[in-house]
């Protein structure tokens, strides 16, 4: 067997991380170099579900099942559909009978990094740029202006990778669609008629043109989106960021007609209202093979949010990857056919993605949720 590269993962998120432990498990080290100064410098997102397929499969071969499942929240799988007008349209029958189930990003991040050496992540290290050397390996060029050495750098950077460009011209583009989101703090207790509206999981709130959903993390914690399909700067045009209740204010007067108590779930929200237009990659993106890069995750086929398949292809790259390096005896061609392997896997999930979004802010959004919802659920739902 040849000697294991000498492996960099630039981003410690679910897609990095669990690569870097899965090859740990297997006895290859990496080193994972994040441009975030701590684990806790920033808000790591909101709640996922890890599908069965993907993301668990994924946690199976970093022997992290049973440490999942502690964190896990099966309870919080459901799904209800209502009108503008509060009525409800769709609710699962069992929210939790399913295997979907929820977790928070940071107790993920947290388990993850739990699980590796504690020299296994090399934070405050935000890579500016990378350069081959003649020996074909490549060097890190971070922002403080030190260099790192290796033979093999994966993109695990996301939508805005430092590392894509070195292997594709394309960029992520704008797809239409902006959220606004805002949270709602201690739901159970402080805003008990919002935690029915809520549910046992998320609920999807759809108008014409434009929709609002919630979905419960952990800790009694909510975090909703108002969704528009409108052009890319609307939001900072439209609203006065600079102060949250006038922010709030506004963005309850775009729905106006709409049902109070759905109106509610804004009001209720704390002051961190933050808008997210969202980026993607075309459908099928791919590249030509090169020596000692390649990506995964975000970086390599940024999708809307659309289906929860973002984590979970990364963390399913992140197995394969891994999987095709431990034991290889040509770890350039392992990459090779990884590579080639995830063009074809990641197609349905990037294309059903792109299908979910493109009916978002539709005027026939309702029908098209409701359908969708028939065609995935079945009778598991009441109608």
């Amino acid at each position: 067997m040849s000697t294991p590269p000498r492996i960099a993962i630039v981003g410690a998120g679910p897609g990095g991380l669990t690569l870097a432990r899965i090859l740990h498990v297997h006895g290859i080290r990496a080193t994972v170099y994040e441009r975030e100064r701590h684990a806790l410098e920033r808000p790591q997102g909101g709640t996922l579900d890890l599908h069965a397929e993907s993301g668990q499969y994924a946690l199976a071969q970093a022997r992290l099942g049973e440490a999942f499942r502690r964190i896990a929240r099966y309870e919080d799988q459901g799904t209800r559909v209502l009108d503008r007008d509060g009525r409800v349209l769709f609710e699962d029958a069992d929210p939790t009978d399913g295997d979907r189930p929820e977790v928070d990003r940071t107790a993920l991040r947290d388990m993850l990094l739990g699980s590796l050496p504690a020299d296994a992540v090399r934070w405050g290290h935000a890579v500016e740029s990378a350069s081959p050397r003649d020996d074909l390996t490549w060097d890190l060029h971070f922002d403080d202006g030190s260099v790192a050495n290796h033979d093999l750098v994966v993109g695990a950077d996301g939508t805005w990778s430092r590392v894509r460009p070195l292997l594709s011209s394309y960029r992520p583009e704008y797809i239409g669609l902006t959220f606004i989101e805002f949270g709602i703090d201690d739901i159970d207790r402080s805003h008990p008629a919002l935690a029915t509206l809520v549910g046992a999981g998320k609920v999807d709130i759809v108008g014409e043109g434009r929709l609002i959903v919630a979905q419960r993390n952990a800790n009694s914690h909510v975090r909703g989106y108002a969704i528009f399909r409108v052009p890319m700067d609307w939001v900072e045009r439209r609203f006065d960021m600079s102060s949250p209740a006038s922010f709030r204010d506004a963005l309850v007067a775009e729905f106006a007609g709409w049902s109070e108590d759905v109106l509610e779930l804004i009001r209720a929200g704390n002051d961190r209202l933050v808008a997210r237009p969202l980026f993607a990659l075309p459908v099928g993106h791919r590249w030509v093979h090169r020596r000692g890069l390649t990506l995964l995750g975000d970086a390599a086929h940024a999708m809307s949010p659309f289906g929860g398949e973002g984590v979970n292809t990364a963390m399913r790259d992140a197995a394969e990857l891994a999987a095709r390096l431990v034991g290889t005896l040509d770890w350039d061609d392992a990459v090779a056919a990884f590579e080639n392997d995830m063009f074809e896997r990641v197609v349905e999930a990037a294309r059903g993605a792109a299908e979910g979004a493109a009916m978002q802010g539709s005027h026939d959004a309702l029908a098209l949720t409701l359908d969708h919802l028939r065609s995935v659920l079945g009778e598991v739902g009441a109608w």
